[in-house]
């Protein structure tokens, strides 16, 4: 079975342009930006017949830019299962939140 979790973070990386996706980033790794920090943020589970049926994991994507306008957030929107949670700014960086299910 393929890993959709290296599937997202490889869109993630075609997305961005560059290698600074991270998955559950580290504290020990100084980050350049822009930047994707992504992690898993619910499991959904449907049963029937005390049995899963239907699985699919939801990951927090949070794009971190100091550009207010880049590109990069409608990319990022128009993935599928993807949907705009909300926006702050921490030391001059935009933080773009998203959610996805895959």
């Amino acid at each position: 079975m393929t890993d959709n979790r290296l599937i997202l973070h490889q869109r993630l990386v075609d997305i961005l342009g560059s290698k600074e996706v991270y998955f559950q980033a580290p504290v020990n790794i100084r980050m350049s930006y822009p930047a994707i920090v992504y992690q898993l943020y619910d499991i959904r589970t449907k049963k029937a017949d005390n049995r899963t049926y239907n699985k699919m994991k939801r990951y927090q994507i949070t794009y971190i830019t100091k550009d207010p306008d880049s590109e990069v957030i409608d990319k990022i929107e128009a993935m599928l299962y993807t949907s705009f949670d909300r926006f702050f700014v921490v030391e001059q960086l935009n933080h773009y939140n998203y959610t996805t299910y895959i």
